[in-house]
């Protein structure tokens, strides 16, 4: 059978960073705004992002994990100055298009995390990382080299925004998603199909029959902070689906808002 994602014979043997470059393959970005259902996300959050930037009087964004637009086209919606990364140029292209049907014109730069300010110059008032992109990193020094990319990207009061699945509960207790909040789509299946505790491989299956998947690393709650604050961020603050308080194991997403300022 054709992989054209190139996951080869032993597919949870496939632990690499960079190989999210041929997960996201033209068929799956030209899908991808099937998973998300962009008006039915836009619900589910609310203005949750739009009112922590606000809140800070933040105005210049940085979304280093820009996808197919949805957070970008949002924001510079709501007033801010946006510029939009991602790793991907299939993905960038499908952001483009979007936002051009929207009257839209987007400041696009393809970027690699680990290397941001040798493409991405300027500081801003905040990044963004959302849609569960930061667990592409399968490497902790991948990992603390990106958090050092975006803390140095930052102005000295800047904030990052990172969100992650609730790995800690499909690790500990087993997966078990309403989609409530991000992956809306509700003729879309995205469920894992292995897991331990270096690798979640999740299988995506929509109404024409067509399967994809992605390889990512279970990042836990508490390690991702740990990683923030190491980083240089001296708050954090996290959320479980938009929500301040919550149980550990019921959120499907958490959110963490780190901030750089010194008190």
């Amino acid at each position: 059978m054709e992989d054209p994602q190139r996951f080869g014979a032993e597919p949870a043997a496939v632990r690499e960073t960079d190989h999210y470059q041929a997960e996201y393959i033209q068929s799956f970005v030209e899908k991808w705004d099937e998973l998300i259902d962009w008006d039915a996300r836009a619900d589910s959050e609310g203005k949750f992002f739009i009112d922590q930037l606000k809140a800070r009087d933040k105005h210049t964004v940085l979304d280093v994990a820009a996808g197919t637009g949805f957070h970008s086209i949002r924001l510079l919606k709501a007033g801010f100055s946006v510029v939009s990364a991602d790793g991907s140029a299939e993905m960038l292209s499908k952001a483009f298009e979007n936002g051009r049907q929207r009257g839209l014109i987007l400041k696009t730069v393809h970027a690699d995390w680990r290397w941001l300010n040798r493409d991405v110059h300027g500081k801003f008032d905040a990044i963004i990382c959302l849609g569960n992109s930061f667990t592409h990193l399968f490497d902790e020094r991948d990992r603390r080299r990106a958090l050092a990319e975006f803390y140095a990207a930052l102005r000295h009061d800047g904030i990052l925004i990172i969100d992650q699945r609730n790995y800690d509960g499909i690790l500990d207790v087993g997966f078990d998603s309403r989609h409530k909040y991000y992956y809306c789509g509700d003729q879309v299946v995205a469920e894992p199909e292995y897991v331990d505790d270096g690798l979640a491989r999740f299988r995506y299956q929509f109404p024409d029959g067509s399967v994809y998947r992605l390889n990512m690393f279970p990042l836990r709650k508490n390690y991702t902070r740990e990683l923030l604050f190491e980083a240089g961020f001296q708050r954090v603050s996290t959320f479980g689906d938009f929500q301040e308080t919550y149980q550990e194991r019921d959120p499907d997403f958490f959110v963490h808002v780190a901030e750089k300022a010194y008190e």
